[in-house]
């Protein structure tokens, strides 16, 4: 994988780098995120229920996904109460709650429940693969799985992580969230996969926003494009 991502990399960055320097400069950003973005705790809770709140959370502020996520376990305790839920009241709770999607997240939320209680004997399957034949869950949330469920080295590529990594020069500014993922992998040391996420989410709040991102305050000034004008913002469209 990596020799066709550096043979396709001087034709799709907007700037010149050696595969070997963009590695270094992807480790020194790597670190810095990690060191300004600490977290004790990575995992958010077992497997299924970081599937769960996965489910809830897309296309939802991370807030109300956190309380619906909360309010929802307290009242359907555990995955058996979950799969015998009639999909009409899991998406009814949800419209309560305001989440939005409801109607396809109550039954994605029944329908995955019950096929890992059936197929895979109440347990989350702990690979991508089989984590993608879920109902509900897409590679980005499989990829959450095994990172902050499981504990595994994986990097889910959110919308915080596909941009920041594009303005970064860690990928090509065009390329699908799939393949910003395979860059990463290649680039950064399979130790710091779990870390990336939630580092590159922080910083995305805080700092590299989608519109007006706070140059001026980054500690990553020196080791990006974006802050050089080597890519620009219609690059990244």
């Amino acid at each position: 994988m990596e020799t066709n991502l550096q043979s396709s990399s001087h034709d799709e960055f907007t700037f010149a780098e050696s595969w070997e320097d963009k590695k270094k400069r992807a480790q020194e950003i790597v670190k810095r995120l990690i060191n300004t973005y600490p977290r004790e705790k990575i995992l958010i809770g077992e497997p299924y229920k970081t599937l769960i709140h996965c489910i809830i959370s897309q296309r939802m502020r991370d807030e109300v996904t956190y309380r619906v996520w909360e309010e929802l376990f307290k009242k359907y305790k555990d995955i058996k109460t979950i799969a015998n839920t009639p999909v009409e009241e899991m998406q009814e709770f949800l419209r309560k709650n305001g989440v939005g999607l409801w109607k396809t997240k109550g039954e994605w939320i029944v329908k995955a429940s019950r096929i890992i209680l059936e197929k895979y004997g109440g347990k989350v399957p702990d690979s991508i693969e089989e984590l993608m034949k879920l109902p509900g869950i897409g590679r980005k949330c499989a990829n959450i799985v095994l990172a902050y469920g499981f504990g595994k080295q994986a990097i889910p590529v959110d919308t915080h992580v596909n941009r920041i990594s594009k303005r970064l020069g860690l990928a090509p500014p065009k390329v699908p969230p799939e393949k910003v993922e395979e860059y990463l992998k290649q680039l950064i040391p399979k130790d710091l996969w779990v870390y990336v996420n939630h580092a590159m989410v922080d910083h995305g709040k805080m700092v590299c926003k989608p519109i007006a991102p706070k140059c001026d305050e980054c500690i990553l000034q020196d080791l990006c494009p974006y802050f050089k004008g080597q890519i620009t913002r219609e690059d990244i469209k």
